[in-house]
């Protein structure tokens, strides 16, 4: 079995990426084929002993599209503002287009050079010209509709396009009658029937298109982060090549001011990197032989030479892209309901409007009536309003959520947001602000406390975890100089490394203490520290405990009450912590924390979270830190606070720009509300439309009830038009 992704053009729509892979899929030789519309591209597993990627690329062209051979990089055209353009006159055509054909039908106002009475020739004229323009408008849908139907694949596009094509040409043959002076027909043409339904399909493939520009442009700018080219060295000799050319161990240079090309580790010199986007790191990150650096990284003012390790799909920066990618081509299960019920309403609407035809025929009926009839059935069943019943409600209810603070990254997460049964939050800044004072330090050394509380404030200016606020807030507030910090590091989950006056000093929590092998005498006072809901620093200096140092949080307000809310909701909470048992305990029974899961690492996090999704819990997290974000991206849904660090909310799928643990509950009701409303718009979507196929058959004519395709397109309208406003209720 091998596998080719290959470059596709003339993808346009979903329905063009979807037609595509039932038509590979149905191959002999292909296992298994998945094409993305975002990134226009197709992944193709097949048996190379039958196919190979010449014979696969002939079935993209059976299929009606182009292969533009293997998938290398991400290239993204700028559009501007063409399609949004396009869209508002076409609206206009169609406002305008309406006006002419029913305007006099309403009794307003009508123009005598274009009255159908007065002057029935311009009237046609006019509306053929301006049906034209909709049939170049929508052009795709057309021949996508045609390619599903010869590949046995018939989809929405397909029976759109029958309907379109023959309310067309049956109004040509009208107006070619009306020519012959059969003036009495004037009134039979159906030109915006055809023009209406293309507008709405657009219209739909509009809004959907909007969500998917928003994927292109973040894929764009991950893109953009590494340099197209870099310098390497060879035998002493400086050589530029491009991203491609560099190879496992190649020896890769970087000057201040350029960036860092691919993954990989120092040989020599030194240099400022910022890794803001891919760590949060505001601060630039001291960097020498040995440290690892990230491709993207931008070297500020030094000379290194690295050697590459990991490099092209391998590199950090490329695995995010793909992340990215594989998101935007994942699809709610939700908006699958759509294709699904479709994929079979589709055929049986075209088999029955068939059917209808040549009964009408066989039976004796003229050809006029047949082919109305006929025509009748495919405008009034076509479900146009299908396309917009998801993409429309997960954008209002998007906009919602981002007027309530809430920025979401993924659509899914609003289908999703309503099955979370367990929510994980990790408690500092999330459940407390992270706004840590000193509430008492326990001091064994000779030191005066002052001098102990510069020596670590000095250190903790240089961390960016919740904790080194407190220390820093009382060097500011007491005046207290800083004292230059040199080998500053950071120690994941356990503490912060650094040398003063040659010094070396260790702070953290009692992990510290069991990394180094530190005697530690002081066990009890630590106790006794957390046990009134302190966060514990060991003040280490040159391998010897000097102080004990608590700080504690502030609770947010709104903790306890959402906690409240979501218990109410039968919604269980777990507090899941780097810091010691008794205080998270302590502050989980004041807020109302269901279990506690303290002392954890990050990659213990992440694991914990992976647990309680074999358990069948769906899982929502919610974080703010570095620690957070292995677990944040774990979880079924991500939720950071907008107090965190970057790269938190980078793993995120939700921002609180707020910063209030309230939008968590607006975040679970508006998915609520979302879900039944796509359910709702979903039913009204189907309807009209089989509420009308009996009528537009003609079942009804014995009591008088009859519809010709000007009726059936003013209910298909209708259709849409009901989706739309019930779309819109969510905005409220």
């Amino acid at each position: 079995m091998k596998k080719i992704i290959l470059s596709i053009d003339g993808m346009t729509c979903s329905s063009c990426s979807n037609g595509l892979e039932k038509y590979l899929n149905k191959q002999n030789g292909v296992y298994n084929a998945s094409v993305n519309l975002v990134m226009a591209n197709a992944t193709i597993e097949y048996d190379e002993k039958i196919l190979n990627q010449e014979k696969v690329e002939e079935f993209v062209k059976q299929a009606g599209f182009k292969s533009l051979g293997q998938f290398k990089e991400i290239k993204f055209e700028k559009k501007g503002k063409t399609e949004k353009i396009k869209f508002i006159v076409f609206t206009i055509i169609a406002i305008i287009l309406m006006y002419i054909s029913m305007g006099h039908m309403v009794n307003l106002p009508t123009i005598p050079f274009i009255n159908p009475h007065i002057n029935p020739i311009n009237y046609m004229l006019s509306l053929l010209i301006l049906t034209i323009s909709f049939m170049i408008y929508g052009y795709d849908i057309l021949k996508n509709g045609y390619k599903n139907l010869i590949h046995k694949t018939p989809n929405m596009d397909t029976l759109v396009g029958i309907g379109v094509i023959t309310s067309f040409l049956y109004s040509l043959y009208n107006m070619y009658l009306v020519f012959k002076g059969n003036e009495h027909l004037v009134m039979n043409l159906y030109f915006e029937s055809a023009s209406i339904i293309i507008y709405f399909i657009k219209l739909g493939r509009y809004i959907d298109g909007i969500s998917k520009d928003k994927t292109k442009e973040a894929i764009q700018k991950l893109v953009e982060i590494t340099p197209n080219k870099a310098t390497i060295k060879i035998n002493g000799i400086e050589k530029e090549v491009t991203l491609d050319e560099i190879h496992k161990g190649d020896i890769v240079i970087s000057r201040a001011g350029e960036k860092i090309a691919v993954d990989g580790e120092i040989i020599e010199g030194k240099a400022h990197l910022d890794e803001a986007f891919i760590t949060g790191e505001s601060k630039p990150v001291t960097k020498e032989i040995g440290n690892k650096v990230i491709a993207g990284s931008l070297n500020y003012d030094g000379y290194i030479e690295y050697k590459a390790e990991k490099i092209g799909k391998e590199s950090t920066v490329s695995e995010i892209v793909r992340l990215v990618v594989e998101a935007s081509n994942t699809k709610a299960p939700i908006a699958k309901v759509a294709d699904k019920v479709s994929g079979y309403f589709v055929p049986t609407v075209i088999i029955i409007a068939i059917i209808v035809f040549f009964t009408y025929i066989i039976i004796g009926k003229d050809f006029e009536t047949a082919i109305t009839t006929f025509v009748t059935v495919l405008v009034v069943a076509c479900p146009c309003s299908l396309g917009l019943a998801t993409p429309l409600a997960i954008i209002v209810s998007e906009g919602l959520c981002a007027s309530n603070g809430i920025l979401i990254k993924k659509s899914e997460v609003l289908e999703n947001a309503q099955k979370v049964n367990t929510i994980v939050f990790d408690k500092t800044g999330t459940l407390t602000y992270g706004k840590l004072k000193i509430a008492e330090v326990i001091n064994y050394s000779k030191l005066e406390e002052a001098k102990l509380l510069q020596i670590v404030g000095s250190i903790e200016n240089k961390s960016t975890h919740p904790i080194a606020k407190a220390f820093t807030d009382y060097l500011e507030e007491n005046k207290i100089e800083l004292l230059e910090v040199q080998n500053f590091e950071n120690i994941t989950g356990i503490g912060i490394v650094g040398k003063i006056e040659n010094q070396e000093i260790l702070l953290g929590n009692s992990k510290i203490v069991e990394k180094y092998n530190i005697k530690n005498e002081h066990t009890k006072d630590e106790k006794n520290l957390a046990e009134n809901g302190n966060s514990i620093i060991y003040v280490i200096i040159d391998k010897k405990v000097m102080a004990i140092i608590g700080v504690n949080d502030i609770i947010r307000e709104e903790s306890k009450k959402v906690i409240q809310e979501l218990s109410n909701m039968k919604i269980n909470t777990i507090m899941l912590t780097g810091d010691n048992k008794e205080t998270a305990e302590k502050i989980a029974k004041e807020i109302g924390i269901d279990k506690v899961i303290s002392n954890v690492l990050p990659s213990e996090k992440a694991n914990t979270i992976k647990q309680l999704k074999k358990e069948n819990k769906f899982v929502m997290m919610c974080g703010d830190g570095i620690n957070d974000s292995p677990a944040l991206a774990n979880s079924d849904i991500g939720v950071s606070v907008n107090s965190g660090t970057d790269i938190a909310m980078d793993s995120s799928d939700v921002i609180l720009t707020r910063n209030n643990l309230s939008s968590i509950l607006n975040l679970i009701n508006i998915s609520k509300k979302t879900i039944k409303n796509i359910k709702q718009n979903l039913f009204w979507a189907f309807f009209y439309n089989c509420l009308m196929i009996p009528i537009a058959i003609g079942l009804l004519k014995f009591i008088g009830i009859s519809i010709n395709p000007m009726i059936a397109s003013l209910a298909m309208i209708l259709s849409s038009i009901t989706v739309i406003l019930n779309a819109l209720r969510l905005s409220r």
